[in-house]
């Protein structure tokens, strides 16, 4: 069983940054794919950006050039720093492991306010 816990979630004035952070538990160290996905009020979740484990990396249209994904494989975390936030970001963001998912966090909430 694979553990999730999200944090660093929070209210922000549009333009500003916030870093999230995932804690896994030690048996996710061998898990290829980690990935954040969101979702907002009404919609469908949807894929932020996804890390392999030797750090090849991919990112939804509409967060490039914005939002950075990274990964330590020796603390079992992943790390997803988001910059020049918009109003449209204001989601649930999930820590999720594994090619389907297979696992998925909690959540955290990112507000942003115009």
């Amino acid at each position: 069983q694979v553990h999730l816990v999200e944090s660093g979630g929070g209210l922000v004035q549009a333009g500003g940054s916030l870093r999230l952070s995932c804690a896994a538990s030690r048996s996710a160290q061998y898990i290829d794919i980690m990935g954040w996905y969101r979702q907002a009020p009404g919609k469908q979740r949807e894929l932020v950006a996804g890390i392999t484990i030797g750090g090849s990396t991919n990112y939804a249209d509409s967060v490039k050039g914005r939002f950075t994904i990274s990964r330590d494989n020796v603390k079992n975390m992943v790390y997803l720093q988001m910059s020049s936030l918009k109003p449209e970001d204001t989601a649930v963001y999930y820590c999720a492991a594994g090619p389907s998912p297979d696992y998925w966090g909690q959540g955290t909430q990112v507000t942003v306010s115009s």
